[in-house]
């Protein structure tokens, strides 16, 4: 579950802080559309010269992000993304259904499962990680 508002913002600010070996910098911005839900939007440069785009939609009153997007890119080249656009006819993506990310070859139909996304938690530390391995 989506913790509170407070923890998440308190979450959100002290990214730069709390994970400084492998992210530069974040623009990441909390905005609030109502009383129990906001937008997060921005990115955050990584050490290893990768930057990843945030989206998210989140309702604190139920706990969920309600929608999101995650794209990596490497300069400007979009390398990786995340979505949650359903693909029931693809098998493979049946144990992260909807969650699934993007990757090359042929990027835009080349689709995976997402391990470690979801609606009810916070993503990010899982994105993190990935992008953190993925150039040196």
């Amino acid at each position: 579950m989506i913790p509170p508002r407070y923890e998440y913002e308190r979450f959100i600010y002290s990214i730069p802080r709390e994970f400084q070996e492998i992210i530069k910098r974040s623009s990441l911005h909390f905005y609030s559309t109502s009383a129990a839900a906001g937008m997060l939007k921005g990115a955050v440069w990584f050490r290893n010269g990768l930057r990843l785009q945030v989206v998210e939609v989140i309702d604190f009153a139920i706990g969920e992000i309600l929608d999101y997007s995650y794209t990596v890119y490497d300069g400007q080249e979009k390398i990786l993304w995340f979505d949650p656009q359903p693909h029931p006819e693809n098998p493979k993506l049946a144990e992260t259904f909807p969650h699934h990310k993007h990757l090359p070859p042929e990027i835009k139909k080349n689709r995976e499962p997402a391990d470690g996304i979801g609606f009810g938690q916070i993503n990010l530390p899982t994105l993190f990680a990935e992008i953190a391995t993925l150039k040196s």
